[in-house]
């Protein structure tokens, strides 16, 4: 880390009243502050360290003293600690002067993905004076901001996600119309290959899921159980990837389809409400033009829309998630059903929007698309589907 960076974490925690940003790690216990404060991977640490950012004045590395090298890559006063009691007297002394201290903490465990601080840590913190206050947006605003060639990379990988799409949907008619036989693993793969000839890597290959299997949010086809992709059904395909450079970020998208002639009744319906729930979520994720728009309030807007339509039981996850170089980012989360999250969506960061009804046995549907909130307002960074297509008509 450099003193740039250092200088912007301080003025972040000034803006936020917050006294001190305070690091603890046991033998990779904290991932978050390894990539916060960009420390090498793979490094052998294999004990305790600790690191205190103040708001004002210089940063404390306090690591024990057979690693004392452990905290060289980051700015600040060299501290050593050998018993236990003195680590505890340097921590004491560090954070003398300081009542709010941020910490990789979420309080009552709500949001687990910031609960790296051991709750026994978390105790001596707390005998201190200390009042803990979460990390999340601080995580976020040093975590998974991107730059303007990491924006650029997610709208490239966002363009061949798209044609993927308009192309497994002409290939399913295609082989439909001229009764030939298509599996979902086998569309599953002819995507995997066009999205990498196209430049694209991922984390796994598309989700491609007929009727029932579309009713399973997780469903992975693979070449011993796979259904054949026949006429009259859902299909559902669920992609996502990245340029194949450093640094570059992952897009995300949910698109359906009807395999058959006209749209039942039931299955558009349906339909229906699942975009409706989308256009209720971005509607308040643009809200972040006029105010602070915490991630529980994107969920909460689309959630409302289908409990309001009779299908909230069968609503099963969150509403979308933090995107970034990983297809999940440590950044809000559209979520006021697994957790409630109450990170904020801030400028330069991407998330999902991805309401789904899922009818076991039957059927299900997701419309998933992504958004970028750029400097003062949130945009839909591809193509929304606002209409189910019926690939045989």
């Amino acid at each position: 880390m450099d003193e740039v960076r250092l200088r912007d974490i301080q003025a972040a925690l000034r803006e936020e009243g917050l006294d001190a940003w305070f690091f603890a790690n046991f033998r990779g216990s904290d991932p978050i502050a390894s990539k916060v404060l960009g420390l090498p991977d793979k490094a052998i640490v294999t004990r305790r360290w600790f690191y205190v950012i103040p708001a004002d004045g210089e940063p404390v590395r306090l690591t024990h003293a057979i690693e004392p090298h452990a905290l060289d890559a980051l700015p600040g006063r060299q501290l050593r600690y050998g018993p236990w009691q003195e680590w505890q007297q340097h921590i004491k002394e560090a954070l003398s002067s300081c009542k709010r201290v941020a910490c990789q903490y979420s309080p009552m465990g709500i949001v687990p993905a910031l609960g790296k601080l051991d709750a026994g840590t978390g105790e001596f913190l707390r005998s201190l004076g200390q009042e803990l206050v979460s990390s999340g947006d601080l995580v976020a605003r040093f975590e998974v901001t991107m730059t303007p060639d990491q924006e650029a990379s997610h709208y490239a990988a966002m363009g061949v996600l798209l044609q993927t799409v308009d192309m497994a949907f002409s290939r399913v008619a295609s082989l439909l119309r001229a009764g030939q036989v298509l599996t979902e693993f086998a569309l599953q793969q002819e995507m995997k290959t066009f999205m990498e000839q196209s430049g694209l890597t991922a984390s796994a290959a598309p989700i491609v899921a007929v009727d029932a299997h579309a009713a399973d949010p997780h469903y992975e086809p693979d070449a011993e159980h796979s259904s054949v992709i026949g006429p009259d059904q859902v299909l559902l395909l669920d992609l996502w990837g990245k340029q194949a450079i450093p640094g570059a970020m992952y897009a995300d998208i949910t698109w359906c389809a009807w395999t058959g002639g006209a749209v039942p009744d039931e299955q558009q319906r349906v339909f229906n409400l699942v975009r409706d729930a989308r256009d209720a979520g971005i509607a308040k994720a643009q809200e972040v033009a006029e105010r602070r728009v915490c991630g529980w309030e994107v969920d909460r807007a689309t959630r409302d829309v289908i409990d309001r339509g009779g299908y909230g039981e069968f609503f099963l996850h969150r509403t979308g998630h933090s995107i970034f170089e990983d297809s999940h980012g440590n950044g809000a989360n559209m979520d006021d059903y697994e957790t409630r999250d109450t990170r904020l969506l801030l400028p330069h960061t991407l998330f999902s929007i991805e309401p789904g009804i899922y009818l076991p046995g039957r059927f299900g549907f997701r419309n998933e698309i992504n958004m970028h909130v750029k400097g003062g307002e949130a945009v839909v960074s591809g193509r929304k589907q606002d209409m189910l297509p019926a690939l045989m008509a």
